[in-house]
């Protein structure tokens, strides 16, 4: 059992960058693969980028090259590096956990890009 708690959420002007945070509780953490989704308003939540418990990273097309994602597995953490956001980057941003077909998802965080 995985439990999963988002953090770094806010506003931001586009153009700017947060970090989102994902500390996780429970099981042996390192592995697990992680990731983080998001669902803007009306959409279907999406994949944003996932990492495996052996260091293979995947992206959106649409965030390449602006996020990363990485995680810190004695701190139990899973971080987003979100830079050069975008209006289209507002959404509520969810962390994921993954292992034996067991899926884990936190409650999410905000994130808004506007001026």
């Amino acid at each position: 059992q995985v439990q999963l708690v988002e953090s770094g959420g806010g506003l931001v002007q586009p153009g700017g960058s947060l970090r989102l945070s994902c500390a996780a509780s429970g099981s042996i953490f390192s592995l697990y693969g992680v990731g983080w989704y998001r669902q803007a308003p009306g959409k279907q939540r999406e994949l944003v980028a996932r990492l495996t418990s052996d260091g293979y990273r995947t992206y959106a097309d649409s965030v390449k090259g602006r996020f990363t994602i990485s995680r810190d597995n004695a701190k139990k953490i899973v971080y987003l590096q979100m830079n050069s956001l975008k209006p289209e980057d507002t959404a509520v941003y969810f962390c994921n956990a993954q292992r034996g077909g067991m899926d884990y998802w936190g409650k999410g965080t905000l994130v808004t890009v506007s001026s």
